[in-house]
């Protein structure tokens, strides 16, 4: 299949560092893929996608995925990720870290043994550390970049079906459906090559967005418990005590974000969740907006991320006005 220009435009962007990737991918025998913390499609998707990619160019490689599982996407959507001991990072080995920026947000600190390291991410960049480093902050997702990398790399290489599968996970999931500001001709273009191999996205979708009927509880209590600012910011909070009624984690409190994304009168919305953890106590939020820039916001208060879509958290309910005042702010 003919690559599309701006498959192309990412591979001439990126020629030198995509040929010291291949390098380095050919160079070691024992490769382990990293990504971020509290996992989302796109960390996931990624992090398969590239295994799989690997394993069937370079059978002969020792790959290993390192992290925590999701609590509802493992193992429905995703295998869980491998347990090794220090041993492992004994003898030499690549680390490839894919959709996290920051290194205190990598889900296994032992990414940092490593003599080379390669980072390939679509969040700002806030620090120097890797061999090789790609940040694009335009692409929709990491799966995105990643694809268009191997792409550049000719037809020689086999992107297989289930590789395919993974990358498709990832690039719908940060894309929104292909409905975030941040789809461009090349999230398309990705896309269709991935469709190419022959994947079923009909039951990729169904996969990915099943519920249970215990699930309809949550919902339920969150279209009757939310607020909505007087600019048009809507939100929920899920305090640790309804997060054991309604039987969810503070990871899946965020799930229902999405609910408000397209009702007329609210611009941006969020989720507060509590996060009980003893080593970080805090209120986690997920931020989603309708065109409107919050990331900004989100770094002032403790995260980051897309300029439509991001994580923030606060130390107690009493930072909650301000926080949604600064939110306020940005609606004119």
């Amino acid at each position: 299949m003919k690559l599309e220009a701006s498959i192309k435009a990412v591979g001439k962007k990126f020629a030198k560092e995509n040929k010291q990737i291949i390098s380095l991918i050919k160079k070691y025998d024992r490769i382990a893929i990293f990504r971020h913390i509290m996992p989302d499609y796109d960390a996931l998707g990624t992090q398969m996608g590239l295994y799989h990619w690997i394993k069937d160019n370079f059978p002969e490689k020792e790959v290993i995925v390192l992290g925590d599982n999701h609590v509802t996407f493992t193992p429905r959507l995703f295998p869980e990720m491998d347990r090794v001991n220090d041993d492992w990072f004994s003898k030499p080995y690549l680390t490839i870290v894919v959709d996290v920026g920051n290194k205190s947000r990598i889900a296994d600190p032992r990414f940092e043994k490593a003599s080379d390291r390669i980072k390939i991410d679509h969040h700002p960049r806030t620090e120097d550390w890797p061999t090789v480093d790609v940040t694009d902050t335009s692409t929709a997702a990491a799966s995105e970049l990643v694809v268009a990398l191997l792409l550049n790399l000719g037809s020689k290489y086999k992107l297989s079906k289930e590789a395919a599968e993974n990358f498709y996970i990832a690039l719908v999931g940060d894309s929104g459906r292909f409905q975030y500001s941040s789809t461009s001709a090349l999230t398309f273009a990705v896309a269709s090559h991935l469709i190419n191999t022959g994947i079923k996205i009909n039951e990729i979708y169904q996969r990915m967005y099943q519920k249970q009927i215990d699930d309809l509880a949550v919902t339920a209590y969150i279209l009757n418990h939310f607020t909505i600012s007087p600019k048009g910011v809507a939100y929920y909070v899920l305090d640790s005590k309804i997060q054991e009624e309604l039987k969810i984690t503070t990871e899946r409190g965020k799930e229902n974000v999405n609910l408000f994304s397209n009702i007329e009168g609210i611009h941006i919305w969020c989720s507060i969740t509590e996060d009980t953890n003893p080593k970080e106590p805090c209120w986690r939020i997920s931020i989603r907006s309708k065109g409107i820039t919050i990331n900004g916001v989100a770094t002032e208060f403790g995260g980051g991320g897309h300029a439509q879509a991001s994580g923030a958290k606060i130390e107690t309910l009493e930072e909650l006005p301000k926080f949604i005042a600064a939110l306020d702010a940005l609606i004119k």
